[in-house]
């Protein structure tokens, strides 16, 4: 097997309860308990994105680089739908076979491709680039996490919104929820995995004196990685007091009931 110098997930085991919260967060299938600890089942099995760090409650899992086999997603797919036999096994990707959508061999749901329905829209009179559509809510540029610098004038005492890209055409209703009032900035933890976020983020709130976060992201689990890079700028950067909430968008384009933790702030989307 090809072994290459990258980033992979590491199992501090004396911190590891074996509580088995971080398993199903992995959509490859690449952790697992064993002897009462979790462990990674094979290093080709991880891809390093970091979609458990938020799950475990002791802290025992980090992301590091190192000499591992590299990542090969067909052979991990393959062992999920091999344990699930089309459903979510106890290492596996959870939601392989979500009834609400419709069985699945297995997989990950997040790569999984889909016909949504969405609701019929009201009977239109001119064309969709009319002058009366309306107006963008959008008051800062740039959007992208890897292009604005921390100490950018539009962040000074901002209500930040960290959203993933796929969460701003999902939800029908983001530019009134999420945009008008708020800076809003978009990335991708799957295809930014190189972007350092927490880094970036973690200079961005000392630098900018933010007021709270909201973390707008997809269900699915590859998109769990967001909220997970997020605390850890929070917590690089000594900006723990800072509020924070999490609202997860279903594949569908609806909220998904979740409620916030104890403490946590909720952001007050403008009525427009």
């Amino acid at each position: 097997m090809h072994k290459e110098f990258r980033k992979i997930i590491e199992i501090d085991e004396a911190l590891c309860n074996g509580c088995g919260q971080c398993v199903p967060s992995c959509a490859e299938g690449a952790l697992a308990i064993v002897d009462g600890k979790a462990r990674v089942v094979r290093d080709s099995f991880c891809d390093g994105l970091g979609a458990c760090l938020g799950e475990c409650p002791t802290g025992a899992l980090r992301i590091v680089e190192r000499e591992a086999e590299a990542f090969d997603e067909e052979a991990a797919l393959a062992h999920v739908a091999a344990q699930g036999h089309g459903h979510a096994p106890a290492g596996g990707c959870p939601g392989a076979a979500m009834a609400q959508h419709g069985p699945r061999a297995g997989g990950c749901p997040g790569r999984a491709a889909m016909t949504l329905t969405p609701a019929a829209p009201a009977a239109r009179t001119q064309a969709p680039d009319a002058d009366d559509a309306p107006p963008s809510l959008l008051g800062h540029w740039p959007v992208q996490i890897r292009l604005v610098q921390p100490d950018a004038p539009f962040l000074r005492g901002a209500e930040l919104v960290i959203a993933a890209d796929c969460a701003a055409v999902a939800h029908p209703d983001f530019h009134r929820r999420f945009v008008g009032g708020n800076v809003v900035l978009m990335g991708c933890p799957k295809f930014d995995a190189e972007a350092d976020y927490p880094g970036r983020l973690a200079a961005l709130f000392a630098r900018s004196g933010v007021r709270g976060v909201t973390v707008v992201r997809m269900e699915v689990p590859c998109c769990a990685g967001l909220p997970a890079m997020v605390r850890q700028g929070l917590a690089a950067s000594g900006r723990t007091d800072l509020p924070l909430r999490e609202v997860v968008v279903g594949r569908d384009g609806t909220i998904l009931p979740e409620a916030p933790a104890p403490g946590l702030a909720r952001l007050v989307a403008p009525q427009v």
